[in-house]
């Protein structure tokens, strides 16, 4: 079920990046966003209901990525909640990401279609 709008329960919001552009970030203490961030102006998150259908449709088949959650409250007025796929309401954030806003980051494993499998990385089980 696609929700509509954020919600209370919508604390966190999550990024799927590769794990080499996180890393890097790291270094500078900033994030910029992939090149599909940058090419359309923001970076884009997804909420945990949201997740999933994010990795099928833009990650599968992709390895060495992470999952970052972030505490939308880090955020302030840059993040906006828009419109999306199915009229569900998206997290997108109109600034770069301080690498410190990260509540926690974890490897993404693939699951057995070539899919991230989000599940594992939100319950913290590594494959």
């Amino acid at each position: 079920m696609e929700e509509s709008s954020p919600t209370r329960s919508d604390r966190t919001i999550y990024k799927i990046a590769s794990r080499t552009s996180w890393n890097a970030a790291c270094q500078t203490g900033t994030y910029a966003g992939s090149p599909d961030d940058l090419r359309d102006g923001f970076i884009h998150f997804s909420t945990e209901v949201q997740l999933q259908e994010t990795a099928r449709k833009h990650f599968a088949g992709q390895t060495d990525l992470v999952l970052i959650a972030v505490d939308v409250k880090r955020l302030g007025d840059a993040l906006k909640w828009e419109t999306s796929r199915g009229g569900a309401l998206f997290p997108h954030l109109f600034a770069t990401l301080d690498t410190d806003a990260a509540e926690w980051v974890r490897k993404l494993s693939n699951d057995q279609s070539g899919v991230p499998d989000v599940k594992a990385a939100l319950t913290g089980v590594q494959r």
